[in-house]
């Protein structure tokens, strides 16, 4: 999220705070896709993380891609944050640990996607290049001790960063040293809504073994293909997961409103000032648990929002879905991630036949597929198979949906052109991982130095 929002619109119950989610709906015509990928800025000379301040850090980049870009500054305690875009929707912000994140406009077809990427890309690379600073797009860093990674002067992660230890023994790991790519979908009502999150939640840790690009950690392979979707398992589960109440009979937005009151938030905002409300539920706000506590104790619905934004369940929903399991990757996985969800569920009728594979999906299975893949990758057994061979269908399903978009390029061809890294990946068998561990253990000859040129943007 770019810029936390301040909107005095004082919250009345459940059903007003379910509405503004609801508010997203919209028809198909209207569907749009928003893709956010981060990437790690790094030292070229030294292979060190950038630091926030100074000629070669990430102020200096922020500050260079306003000159370029002529965006709108965003500000905390009178330094440079991030950017916004005024006209196109898209924003630039910074990650707890100076993971540099494009939050894109929302678009119309993947083709405008690609094009977003390789434009945001090229500007990054003329205003860092001369800095000596180079991105790599891993899901985490692969060298750097969490104690080695800078943090970066945003009050809301200050906040974070003091409350991660109390709820979990790797949030800290989460906020400074992973990097993801994730796309933002539209609805049309309450039951697309349902099914596309149950659909997303059911299938992502198939999404995260397609993607998995995080098998090193303090400089050596960590037994893992996906560390990142490791880490997510002991962040904070108060916030996190696979959300099994959306499978619920009857779920929709007030259950997820019912969900989402009831779990602590981190901070408040008045006016510019951060206020940290640690262990206080937003249910307990409602209710008046901070009269005397902070300026201005009524909830409003500029609080609501910055909380939605505080909840990272594998699929999040605000006024669209966010499918969040994902590693960050190199340049051509940032226009595979939206291409694999868009196809999946932009289409009624493939919606529907993804719906079929997983439906009868339990509780336990789901939960137990989330456990194994951060380390069985694509090899992970479940149901008598591999994640291999439901991934295989997940993207039949995908490629057939997007040859229905039939959106088409200039050169001829439609979306499914975005989706080659996954079925290359597929058709391999190997995820990003293994493709690395492979280059560890061959010609890198151990030299993890070898990362920072091969997959630097």
């Amino acid at each position: 999220m770019a810029r936390d929002t301040i909107d005095i619109t004082p919250v009345g119950g459940v059903a007003e705070l379910a509405a503004t989610l609801e508010a997203g709906c919209k028809p198909p015509s209207d569907f749009r896709i928003g893709t956010e990928h981060e990437k790690f800025g790094f030292n070229v000379a030294d292979l060190s993380p950038i630091p926030y301040a100074g000629e070669r850090g990430v102020e200096a980049v922020l500050s260079g891609m306003e000159r370029l870009l002529g965006w709108e500054r965003i500000d905390d305690n009178g330094l440079i944050i991030g950017l916004a875009d005024p006209v196109g929707g898209g924003a630039i912000s910074i990650e707890p640990g100076g993971q540099f994140e494009l939050s894109g406009a929302p678009l119309e077809n993947l083709h405008q996607t690609c094009r977003e990427t390789n434009c945001h890309l090229a500007q990054v690379r003329q205003v860092a290049e001369p800095l000596g600073i180079g991105f790599l797009g891993l899901g985490m860093t692969p060298t750097w001790r969490r104690e080695d990674v800078p943090a970066m002067p945003k009050s809301r992660y200050e906040i974070m960063t003091r409350y991660m230890p109390k709820v979990g023994t790797l949030g800290l790991d989460m906020m400074y040293r992973t990097s993801t790519i994730q796309v933002n979908l539209d609805f049309a009502d309450e039951a697309d809504m349902r099914k596309k999150m149950r659909v997303g939640l059911a299938l992502q840790p198939v999404a995260t073994a397609i993607f998995a690009n995080s098998p090193f950690t303090d400089g050596k392979p960590n037994g893992f293909r996906s560390f990142r979707a490791e880490i997510w398992k002991d962040t904070d589960n108060d916030r996190s997961g696979g959300l099994p109440i959306a499978f619920d009979e009857g779920f929709g937005f007030e259950a997820y409103v019912e969900w989402a009151i009831d779990v602590p938030m981190y901070f408040v905002k008045r006016g510019s000032a951060y206020h940290d409300v640690t262990g206080t539920t937003f249910r307990q706000f409602m209710n008046g648990a901070l009269k005397g506590v902070i300026p201005d104790p009524e909830p409003t619905l500029g609080d609501w929002n910055n909380h939605l934004s505080t909840l990272f369940p594998d699929v999040r929903l605000k006024k669209y879905l966010e499918m969040r399991g994902a590693d960050g990757g190199p340049w051509r996985r940032i226009c595979a991630l939206p291409a694999l969800w868009v196809g999946l569920l932009y289409d009624p009728g493939i919606l529907d036949q993804a719906w079929q594979m997983v439906r009868d999906w339990t509780d336990g299975e789901r939960a137990a597929l989330r456990d194994a893949v951060p380390r069985g990758g694509l090899e992970t057994p479940f149901r008598g198979t591999t994640v291999l061979e439901i991934a295989k269908e997940m993207a039949a399903l995908s490629r057939e949906g997007l040859k229905r978009r039939a959106r088409i390029n200039d050169g001829g061809q439609d979306e499914r052109v975005h989706l080659a890294a996954v079925e290359e990946t597929l058709a391999s068998g190997l995820s990003p991982a293994d493709v690395m561990l492979r280059r560890y253990h061959g010609e890198w000859k151990g030299d993890l130095a070898r990362a920072f040129a091969d997959y630097a943007y």
